[in-house]
């Protein structure tokens, strides 16, 4: 989708501070950490919200996905936290499916 940031992100017209990249998925540093790592795994098909996402094996993919970046590629051994926010009311900002992963320090609930 031409009008969405994080579609512009993976097509390279906006820099984005990458971290691991495949064929199905583009992971980057968040501008705005809540943590001292805090990446944001997007897949690389637009879907808007988790709810519209209807392919079980997509989100399969995707936190597959998420538990590769984590460990073997951010070395997260003592933990992490994935956050997926969904429509407004739950804090989802850009619409476009995206998995928090923070980590780096203990985390409070």
């Amino acid at each position: 989708m031409s009008h969405c940031l994080f579609c512009k992100i993976i097509q390279g017209d906006i820099p984005a501070n990458k971290v691991y990249e495949d064929d199905q998925v583009f992971a980057f540093n968040d501008i705005h950490p809540k943590a001292p790592t805090h990446v944001l795994v997007i897949p690389k098909e637009h879907i808007p919200t988790l709810s519209d996402a209807k392919d079980p094996a997509i989100l399969g993919m995707l936190m597959q996905r998420v538990d590769h970046i984590a460990n073997d590629v951010l070395n997260l051994e003592a933990g992490y936290r994935i956050i997926i926010n969904v429509l407004e009311g739950g804090g989802q900002e850009i619409f476009h499916l995206h998995a928090h992963i923070l980590g780096g320090k203990k985390l409070p609930f």
